[in-house]
């Protein structure tokens, strides 16, 4: 590889010797299959696992205190599509992608569910590429880190339960999840839920189970409502 990529090595933190693993995770689908070859769809399988066992070892290790049940919903919320599109908007992932002119065209390069699915396809291949679990572990702590310990200034919380609490104070008002939006294959889903208090939407959230797009959901109606 001609090293087009030198820049967002410098913003992970990490130099590649398989250049064209990098190029892999950095490939959509929709370009893979005009130009045949690899998207980064295999390395966001495997990212996905690694970040998640990291979070987890952080989790459990850094706060000793939380129960199992608390420590879910803390990894949920730092793993979340949310979580990660914020993450790659750090590294600027958008600038590096590679992208067919039809996803180009409808802005693909902010799509927060693109850019989370890269951030783990950049997690996988930062471990297949160093062959050891240390450098993955050290580009994801530099984000996990921080995020958690904002999350436990406020403490972690369930936003679905939250917001229940919320309107169970006044008699009569019902909460509904509505899934409005399904896109992908089924091993990549990414679903657009709107939560609606009565028959008003009151948030909306994006995820790749109907679990997180819910919690982001409540999350996003939360956040309106001044909580």
């Amino acid at each position: 590889m001609a090293r087009p990529l030198e820049e967002y090595e410098k913003q992970i933190g990490y130099s590649f010797r398989n250049g064209e693993l990098l190029e892999t995770a950095l490939t959509h689908s929709s370009y893979a299959n005009e130009h045949h070859c690899a998207s980064y769809e295999r390395l966001e399988f495997l990212g996905d696992s690694v970040l998640g066992f990291v979070t987890a070892e952080f989790l459990f290790r850094q706060f000793g205190h939380l129960p199992e049940g608390q420590m879910t919903k803390a990894r949920a919320e730092l793993v979340c599509e949310r979580s990660l599109c914020g993450f790659s908007r750090q590294l600027q992932v958008g600038k590096f992608l590679r992208l067919s002119h039809g996803e180009l065209a409808t802005g693909g390069r902010e799509r927060p569910s693109i850019l989370a699915d890269v951030f783990e396809s950049t997690v996988a291949a930062i471990y297949l590429d160093s062959g050891s679990l240390e450098e993955a572990k050290k580009f994801i702590l530099r984000f996990i880190r921080p995020a958690a310990k904002e999350q436990s200034r406020h403490g972690f919380r369930d936003y679905k339960t939250q917001l229940q609490e919320i309107v169970q104070q006044n008699p009569g008002e019902r909460l509904e999840y509505t899934v409005v939006k399904e896109t992908g294959p089924d091993h990549d889903k990414h679903f657009v839920v709107e939560v609606h208090l009565n028959s008003n939407v009151i948030g909306r959230g994006g995820g790749r189970s109907k679990k997180d797009a819910e919690m982001q959901a409540a999350r996003e109606a939360l956040e309106l409502m001044g909580y």
